[in-house]
């Protein structure tokens, strides 16, 4: 629950970030995630400096890379351009559906079996998503862009729900810490690769003065991340 406050907390801030000031989606992403590498640094410093844990296998290491430019680079892209379309409200009505595409991502891909409990809540969940989406429709029906802007944060939620399938099955065998610190480390750096390609320098000035919305989303709105590996790495210990 408090991962998901936390989540939920990101796209308010966005959207103010957005009126307040003339960033763009690309640098608003990138200002946060200057201010979130020092800690990533220090986690994975603190995770590789544990003994009990084995060095990564060249395969563990493509896939942490591979969930967290999945989750953390090509989501937050998504979701932070699609935030410019949409409103807060309607992006996290279309974004916490990520849960039940983990459910079906389980299923299809680790033939995980899904009880008639969890088939009946599924179908509850997408009809009642559905009745609200049709609502909000109603209140932006003067909005151009807002299917756009929905097929964004849809492709957001389902980026974001690999990652969470990925790091449930990851942190069982590098702990959670250290697969946190290194998938974030992945998406920064190529967050930070796109900027420097699309060259879009004149931000800077505007990012300079946005400091305060990259400090908020840098240490509250991303703290959902080590909570939710939290619970898959203690979700796999149990069972």
């Amino acid at each position: 629950m408090l991962g998901a406050i936390l989540f939920s907390t990101k796209a308010i801030i966005v959207k103010l970030s957005f009126s307040n000031t003339q960033l763009d989606a690309l640098s608003l992403l990138t200002l946060r995630m200057i201010f979130s590498l020092p800690f990533y640094l220090v986690a994975a410093w603190i995770g590789s400096s544990n003994k009990m844990r084995d060095k990564f296998t060249r395969r563990q290491w493509w896939i942490i890379i591979a969930l967290g430019l999945f989750g953390y680079y090509l989501s937050s892209l998504f979701d932070f351009i699609g935030l410019q379309y949409v409103s807060a409200g309607l992006e996290r009505l279309i974004l916490f559906l990520y849960p039940t595409f983990a459910v079906l991502i389980n299923a299809w891909y680790f033939r995980e079996k899904i009880s008639r409990l969890q088939q009946g809540a599924l179908a509850l969940t997408y009809v009642g998503i559905a009745i609200a989406y049709l609502g909000e429709l109603n209140l932006e029906d003067t909005n151009p862009n807002i299917y756009w802007g929905s097929f964004l944060i849809f492709l957001c939620a389902v980026t974001y729900s690999i990652y969470i399938v990925g790091s449930g099955h990851m942190v069982k065998q590098v702990g959670a810490t250290k697969f946190t610190a290194y998938a974030m480390l992945s998406a920064t750096m190529g967050i930070f690769i796109h900027f420097l390609v699309a060259g879009n320098f004149s931000q800077m000035d505007e990012m300079a003065a946005a400091w305060p919305y990259g400090i908020v989303l840098a240490l509250f709105c991303n703290s959902h991340t080590h909570i939710y590996a939290l619970c898959g790495y203690e979700k796999n210990r149990d069972q």
